[in-house]
């Protein structure tokens, strides 16, 4: 795929998650971004899959370009950033100054993958998490995979407002108002005995540093996104518990580990594709080695919000040992903005 290409696509999926700012800016890089730069050369001869199937380019350039102005080493952009409106003429003026002006800082902060930590897919986790506690009345064992900062590992920490229907603590300073389509969950005495994950490159928010990461990756003309994160970094009572690594090996080990007692949920939230091959192999072949010793005495669960090519959102699954068999529960936005809840009869009993 070519890169301006990459950055259309990336402008209809901008879009269409509400960030006319940021669908503007791909946009204009997919019309006018060419090799007069160091930059936009480098970004042209980038190898391999440059969309958000392979390397992300074009969120690679937003999220450098926000980094600039969140640290104001940029004024020449702040000036047409968001809260600004600026013409289209106007605001390319300030990216092209920008490249030009800022072209090693950029360089360094291109190869960064990007890292959202999108706090508003605990929506979806939060039911499940309370769904097990119902079930086998017993204190979860979190595992993430592809945690990024861990900000959704204290999920239980939040609160899930759904109008008449309240699951998490009422004083909860990160409250999440998706759009609920289906039937309400129920909330449960929810207890969590431990929380780890993996990252191949994990961002500890509790650094300056990491902070700016997180915030740089969100788009800068959802404030609330921006505010929300900031929230859930104010939650952590120490270092995020996520490890650097490969996600098989270690969960692997991580499966091994924990005790019997409680119910071990591992979950992925837009991650899964992101691993190669050998690495979905590997965990997936661990998790049904692992859930063939599961007993309601210590059950394991898999919950995946993943794409699987179809357009509206993410689907979702759950995966419970004893029994392994996989249902749907539904679909979300990929932000978390909506929920389709429609999980069979039983599936969460």
């Amino acid at each position: 795929m070519s890169l301006s290409d990459a950055f259309a696509i990336q402008a209809r999926a901008c879009a269409a998650l509400g960030s006319p700012f940021t669908a503007r800016f791909m946009t204009l890089c997919a019309e006018r971004l060419d090799r007069r730069t160091a930059i936009g050369a480098r970004l042209h001869d980038w190898p391999g899959e440059v969309s958000n199937r392979g390397a992300s380019v074009p969120l690679r350039l937003a999220g450098s370009l926000h980094r600039l102005v969140l640290e104001g080493a940029a004024p020449e952009l702040a000036a047409v950033w968001p809260p600004h409106d600026p013409g289209d003429d106007a605001l390319w003026a300030a990216i092209a100054e920008a490249l030009e002006r800022h072209r090693d800082r950029l360089d360094a902060l291109l190869d960064c993958a990007p890292q959202t930590n999108e706090v508003r897919r605990s929506a979806v986790l939060i039911p499940v998490m309370h769904a097990l506690a119902d079930r086998f009345g017993l204190p979860l064992t979190l595992s993430e995979l592809g945690a990024s900062g861990g900000l959704n590992l204290l999920a239980d920490r939040f609160l899930l407002d759904l109008g008449g229907v309240r699951l998490g603590p009422a004083d909860a300073t990160v409250r999440l108002t998706p759009e609920w389509r289906g039937p309400p969950p129920r909330a449960a005495d929810l207890r969590v005995a431990d929380r780890a994950g993996v990252d191949l490159a994990p961002v500890d928010p509790g650094t300056a540093e990491g902070r700016l990461t997180l915030l740089s990756y969100l788009w800068p003309d959802q404030p609330e996104r921006l505010a929300r994160t900031d929230a859930a970094i104010a939650l952590r009572d120490g270092p995020a518990p996520v490890a650097a690594g490969d996600a098989a090996p270690w969960l692997e080990r991580r499966l091994a580990e924990v005790p019997g007692g409680t119910a071990h949920l591992v979950y992925h939230t837009v991650a899964w594709q992101y691993f190669p091959p050998e690495t979905q192999a590997r965990a997936a072949a661990a998790l049904e080695a692992a859930g063939a010793a599961a007993t309601d005495a210590a059950p394991l669960a898999r919950l995946a919000m993943e794409t699987d090519g179809v357009q509206s959102g993410a689907r979702l699954t759950l995966t419970v040992w004893p029994g392994g068999e996989p249902v749907t529960l539904g679909r979300a936005d990929f932000h978390g903005r909506w929920v389709d809840w429609r999980p069979p009869d039983g599936a969460l009993a």
